[in-house]
């Protein structure tokens, strides 16, 4: 079972804590700061019950090597202004500076490594080396918190190894989200639907099987849907295709069949000649011309999915249902983000694009049930896996 994290066990001590502070950045602007606000309900409880903290985060994947557009330098500001005290920015995550700002971090201060990613033995496949940074990292903190549930899939140092080396605990936003995936897994008020989407369907497979045991409604959109449309036997024209993911897709359908759970593809989609920014061109998923690229399911299409979502107790949805970052292709997703806004059961929205995409068109993380930090740890949440991260916090 996860244990949160409690008052007594980290009063007066120096807390490592382990975040998601992943943010879109645009040069130095952050275009997206979801994921730092996540953290604060955290980060605040640590300062009320009388410790230091020093944060540690990724930013990216720089794959070991130290560079400057993927700094943490921005996000020290940003939390600086957001939790509204200074938060002390150190330039390296370990070494003699590191261990310095380490020990120098007084109870109700804040301390923030650079980027964890920049050292390559943080995503080593080997674990000594990854022990080795563990150990390094752990020198002068007291209690570990584990709050970064976009990482929480990953084995990497700061979030499996050195969990292990310190007393530890769960934080709010990691504990919140398992609370939401359990339900979603163990307990949820039927009808249950899905709704996915993004690029590849490749990506969703391990999910749909998991998942479609248990829902009564699957929808598809995005670039994956095209897949299904070819293994219906439709032609998509120039769209996003895995050819060699149509026989699992065949496979799908059949079982869905199998088990009485309706598969909600589009009946139209929206597409232009190419991939830009350009008036839409409507066809029936039947007769997508050669030289269309599908960019969005069609307003027909958008409004049956809403439908079956406002109809649904509980619904999960990753992934968007077109290019929305284009104004002529955003129509899909933001019909669906408004209709999870109208759910009277659990609406959740699954991390990632999907997370981004609902604040890019304007909608508030407070307006659905939640909103998760992690589309990669959710998805494999909802596989079946076990995660390293969460399985270090419960050792």
């Amino acid at each position: 079972m996860l244990s949160e994290f409690t008052p007594t066990q980290v009063a007066g001590k120096r807390v490592f804590l382990r975040c998601d502070l992943n943010v879109p950045l645009d040069g130095d602007r952050i275009t997206d700061d979801g994921r730092i606000k996540a953290s604060l309900p955290t980060i605040n409880s640590l300062l009320s019950a009388g410790c230091g903290i020093v944060i540690c985060a990724h930013l990216g994947r720089p794959k070991g090597e130290v560079k400057k557009e993927l700094s943490l330098a921005p996000v020290a500001n940003r939390l600086s202004e957001l939790i509204g005290k200074p938060v002390k920015f150190i330039t390296t995550s370990i070494g003699e500076v590191a261990e310095k700002g380490v020990l120098s971090t007084a109870v109700g201060e804040i301390t923030l490594l650079e980027n964890i990613r920049f050292n390559p033995a943080e995503t080593s496949k080997d674990e000594n080396e990854r022990l080795a940074l563990a150990k390094e990292l752990a020198k002068g903190v007291d209690f570990y918190v584990g709050d970064g549930f976009g990482a929480v899939h990953r084995k990497h140092a700061s979030v499996y190894e050195l969990a292990k080396l310190l007393p530890h605990a769960s934080g709010k936003l990691v504990a919140a989200e398992v609370q939401v995936l359990q339900q979603l897994m163990e307990s949820p008020k039927l009808p249950y639907m899905v709704v996915l989407g993004g690029a590849k369907v490749s990506d969703k497979i391990a999910v749909i099987k998991n998942l479609i045991t248990r829902v009564n409604r699957i929808a598809i959109g995005g670039g994956m849907v095209f897949t299904f449309l070819a293994a219906k036997g439709y032609s998509v024209g120039k769209s996003l295709l895995e050819s060699d993911s149509i026989e699992l897709v065949k496979e799908i359908l059949s079982t869905a069949e199998s088990r009485g759970v309706e598969v909600i593809l589009p009946t139209d989609i929206l597409g232009a000649p190419t991939f830009s920014d350009q008036p839409a061109l409507r066809f029936p998923v039947e007769s997508i011309p050669d030289e269309i690229m599908g960019l969005d399911i069609g307003p027909d299409s958008a409004k049956n999915f809403a439908n079956s979502i406002t109809s649904s107790h509980t619904v999960f949805w990753n992934g968007p249902m077109g290019v929305f970052e284009f104004s002529h292709f955003a129509n899909g997703t933001k019909t669906i983000a408004k209709a999870l806004t109208e759910v009277s059961g659990l609406s959740v929205v699954g991390g990632g694009d999907s997370a981004a995409a609902i604040r890019a068109l304007g909608f508030k993380d407070a307006q659905f049930g939640y909103v998760s930090t992690g589309g990669g740890a959710s998805l494999e949440y909802l596989e079946g896996k076990n995660l390293p991260g969460l399985e270090a916090l419960n050792s």
